[in-house]
């Protein structure tokens, strides 16, 4: 049977809610009534003008107060799916420096089609982890011949804090699901003590997502002044040198990664004669170049003493003019 159903005039209004008896029409045009297990009582009831019924009256502002706390309580939860969104988007990124704009704009896309529950189950293991179990980072995804970033932002718990927090979130889900789905169903809104029942357990929902609600706020607050503090080191001296230059911040210099070493080699390639650099001649060359690279900034008193330092060259002397001069080459892999 395939049955139209014809609610009166306020459900769509949200004056008031429709009554438990609806009318349905079969396909046929025949006209049957239905109605639920639960309402016999309802059959006896008189029907009565809905403007002036004394019993209406009294039921429809609490009726508009139910539907003003469940709105009130759907209305938070919107707050919170839209800021879970947000932590889930923008917790973590990884990929080509030039694609990161993209890369970012994909994972709000994505995240912004999730339901709450597909969010709450991304967030653990991911932005909220158990102390001492970070993850580990997947660099062998990341291309190879590219310049690449991976940035991730953590909120770490005990494994106790972790389990609670976990459980305080599927009640939550579960809560949401329930005041979208089935309030309506649980609680007689055609009662007075029907409609006090619900007021009590709207103030009671709103309370608890209220509280969630401060909570995400708080990490998410968290999210933000880690974001600020990683930015400003990206764009300190010290982060400078430690990518650019291959110097940590305590002074030790990861040669390979030495923007010295880079200089030295692009001013092999381009004054190299069989093979051999000279040193003299490189120092020259880099400093019209590259002038930010000095041998003084590595720890070093001489463009020698950096070839020496770095192992990454050979090293020989030869005569020339009648002096002796120091020339180089890359050593082979």
């Amino acid at each position: 049977m395939i049955a139209d159903v014809d609610y009166p005039q306020g459900i769509a209004g949200t004056d008031t809610f429709p009554p438990r008896s609806i009318v349905a029409r079969r396909t046929t045009g025949e006209t049957v009534a239905c109605e639920s297990d639960e309402d016999s009582h309802a059959r006896a009831r008189p029907m009565m003008d809905m403007t002036t019924s004394p019993v209406t009256n009294v039921l429809q502002p609490l009726q508009r107060d139910v539907q003003r706390l469940l709105g009130r309580c759907l209305l938070r939860l919107q707050q919170y799916e839209r800021l879970m969104k947000a932590i889930v988007a923008h917790h973590e990124i990884s990929g080509p420096a030039h694609s990161l704009e993209a890369i970012r704009t994909a994972r709000i896309e994505d995240a912004a089609t999730k339901t709450l529950g597909t969010l709450v189950g991304q967030l653990f293991g991911s932005y909220v982890v158990t102390d001492g179990n970070g993850g580990k980072e997947r660099d062998n995804d990341l291309p190879g011949d590219v310049i690449s970033f991976r940035t991730r932002v953590q909120l770490s718990l005990s494994a106790q804090d972790y389990a609670k927090t976990q459980a305080d979130l599927k009640d939550l889900v579960s809560l949401r699901n329930t005041l979208v789905h089935h309030f309506i169903d649980q609680h007689d809104l055609w009662t007075v003590d029907g409609c006090r029942a619900a007021q009590d357990e709207l103030g009671s929902a709103y309370t608890r997502i209220d509280q969630h609600f401060e909570q995400l706020r708080g990490w998410a607050e968290h999210m933000d002044q880690a974001r600020r503090l990683a930015a400003e080191f990206v764009q300190s001296d010290v982060f400078q040198d430690l990518v650019v230059n291959g110097i940590a911040p305590d002074g030790t210099v990861d040669w390979p990664a030495a923007g010295i070493v880079r200089a030295l080699r692009e001013a092999a390639a381009q004054l190299a004669v069989e093979g051999w650099t000279p040193i003299a001649a490189a120092g020259r060359w880099i400093a019209d170049q590259h002038p930010e690279q000095l041998p003084a900034k590595y720890g070093c008193s001489s463009w020698r003493q950096v070839v020496h330092e770095c192992r990454l060259f050979e090293l020989r002397y030869r005569e020339v003019e009648g002096q002796r001069a120091a020339w180089y080459r890359p050593r082979e892999a």
